[in-house]
C-alpha cells in the first residue's frame, strides 16, 4: 500500500483508538488521531509524532463532521472505533431509554454520520477502507447480549450498517467491514486480558486488506465469523 494514504481514527486519543493510530501510523499513514476533546487529540498525536494529526471531533454533532470534512480533505481509510457502554448489568425490559437513545446516537449515528461524510470521496477516488469497530455482543450467532441491551443493540444496528455500505459500495474499490476485537483492556472494560496494541493489529490489517479483500463481512482478528 502506498504510504500516502490518509486515515481517520475516531475516538483516538486513547485506548483501542491511539492503539490502532499507533498501527497505521507505523505502516506509513498520514493519521487523523480524533477526539472530542481537541487538546486530548493533540497529546496523542505528540506521542506518535511524525505524520499524526490531531482532529477535535463529535462524531455525534454534524457541524463537527462537516468541519472535520473541510479541515482533512482526502480521507482513505475511516475506522470507526468512538463508542460507548453506559448500561452494562441493565435488562432490555428496565433499561433507560434516554441511556439507549445516547447509546445509538454515538455507536451507531456516528459512525453514519462519518460514512455519509467520507465514503462518497473514497467511491469517487475508486479506493478506500471503512472498519466498524463492533462487538461480539452484537452477533446473532453469539449474542446479543441482553446484560448490555444498549450497548448490544447499537452494534447490532452497526453491523447491519456495515452490510448496506458494502453492498452499496460493491465493485468501487471501497470495502467495509466490521470486526470484534474481542474484549479489549480499556477503560470500558479494565479486567479484559487483551491488551490495546494486541487488538490494534488486527483492526489495523482490516484497514489495509488487499484490494481482492472482502467487503461486508464481520471479522474476528483475521477470520470471518457468522453475523
Amino acid at each position: 500500500m502506498p504510504p500516502s494514504r490518509t486515515a481517520l481514527v475516531t475516538g483516538a486519543n486513547r485506548g483501542l483508538g491511539l492503539a490502532v493510530a499507533a498501527q497505521l501510523h507505523a505502516r506509513g499513514h498520514r493519521v487523523l488521531l480524533a477526539a472530542r476533546d481537541e487538546r486530548a487529540a493533540a497529546e496523542a498525536a505528540d506521542r506518535l509524532g511524525g505524520q499524526a494529526v490531531p482532529l477535535a471531533l463529535d462524531v455525534t454533532d454534524q457541524e463537527s463532521v462537516d468541519r472535520a470534512v473541510k479541515y482533512t480533505g482526502a480521507v482513505d481509510v475511516l475506522i470507526n472505533n468512538a463508542g460507548v457502554q453506559l448500561d452494562w448489568g441493565e435488562s432490555p425490559s428496565a433499561v433507560d431509554l434516554d441511556r439507549v437513545r445516547h447509546t445509538l446516537e454515538v455507536n451507531l449515528l456516528g459512525a453514519w454520520r462519518m460514512a455519509q461524510a467520507f465514503l462518497p470521496g473514497m467511491v469517487d477516488r475508486g479506493w478506500g477502507r471503512v472498519v466498524n469497530v463492533s462487538s461480539g455482543a452484537a452477533s446473532f450467532a453469539y449474542g446479543p447480549a441482553a446484560q448490555c441491551p444498549a450497548y448490544s443493540a447499537s452494534k447490532t444496528a452497526l453491523n447491519a450498517l456495515t452490510v448496506m455500505l458494502a453492498k452499496e459500495t460493491e465493485g468501487t474499490g471501497v470495502l467495509v467491514n466490521s470486526i470484534n476485537p474481542g474484549m479489549v483492556r480499556t477503560r470500558m472494560r479494565p479486567d479484559a486480558e487483551q491488551s490495546p496494541q494486541e487488538a490494534a493489529r488486527h483492526i489495523a490489517d482490516a484497514a489495509t486488506l488487499p484490494d481482492d479483500g472482502p467487503s461486508g463481512v464481520f471479522l474476528r482478528r483475521d477470520t470471518t465469523i457468522p453475523w
